[in-house]
């Protein structure tokens, strides 16, 4: 068992390990130590301090899914651009669970949103579910407002899949747009335009917002697709 290994297990919550085991089904259940996501964070900081964080980041791929939530907080904690994208693409192929991916969104990204947007169609075009759902967070959290363009809808839609975490992170983020660009995005729901599941899902994830409009969410259970 490897140091930062035994840190981890130091941390351990079995009755949270028991809560977390269903909820990330693509992860082996002997895998999950059960550590609360805030002991990782803080344990991401401390290993940052100590400078032995860049050496966990080469031990590539880990065993626990705890390891691979301490690698994603440590990214988010990287402020040099050039090396989150490089430890980025470096970690990409070894995210296998929902919950690693989504929390997975570095500050200084936002700073280099440009360069951000030229990695985007390499991660949606992967054969690595995870790979794609990373690639749709990206345009979902960093390119539905002030830096929106209509294309990036086309993008989206234009994805098709059979992986449960890439269509519903497609509704996530259908549903996102209807909040943020409402009259650029409601085309894509009335023509029908994503697979039927994605649509309703897009149009139920939608409803639930509070972002969006009383009157904008009766239209939209009007365009559900009924089997």
């Amino acid at each position: 068992m490897t140091e930062i290994q035994k840190r981890l297990f130091s941390l351990q919550d079995e009755a949270y390990r028991d809560f977390t085991a269903p909820l990330l089904p693509t992860v082996p259940r002997e895998r999950i130590i059960g550590v609360r996501l805030p002991a990782v964070r803080a344990l991401a900081k401390e290993l940052r301090a100590e400078g032995k964080a860049q050496a966990f980041l080469r031990e590539l791929p880990h065993r626990y899914y705890e390891e691979n939530s301490l690698h994603a907080a440590i990214l988010c904690r990287e402020r040099d651009y050039r090396v989150c994208m490089e430890e980025l693409e470096s970690f990409l192929p070894y995210v296998d669970n929902w919950s690693v991916c989504d929390g997975m969104d570095p500050a200084v990204l936002k700073k280099h949103r440009p360069d951000l947007l030229t990695r985007i169609p390499a991660w949606l075009a992967s054969e690595r579910p995870f790979t794609v759902r990373f690639g749709i967070a990206m345009l979902m959290n960093h390119f539905l407002d002030e830096d929106f363009r209509p294309a990036f809808l086309e993008q989206v839609a234009a994805l098709r899949s059979d992986e449960y975490y890439v269509n519903m992170m497609i509704a996530w983020y259908f549903a996102t747009a209807l909040a943020k660009q409402y009259e650029a995005t409601l085309p894509y729901i009335e023509q029908r335009q994503l697979e039927s599941w994605t649509h309703n899902k897009s149009i139920q994830k939608a409803v639930e917002s509070r972002r969006v409009s009383e009157e904008h969410k009766a239209y939209l259970k009007t365009l559900r697709w009924k089997k």
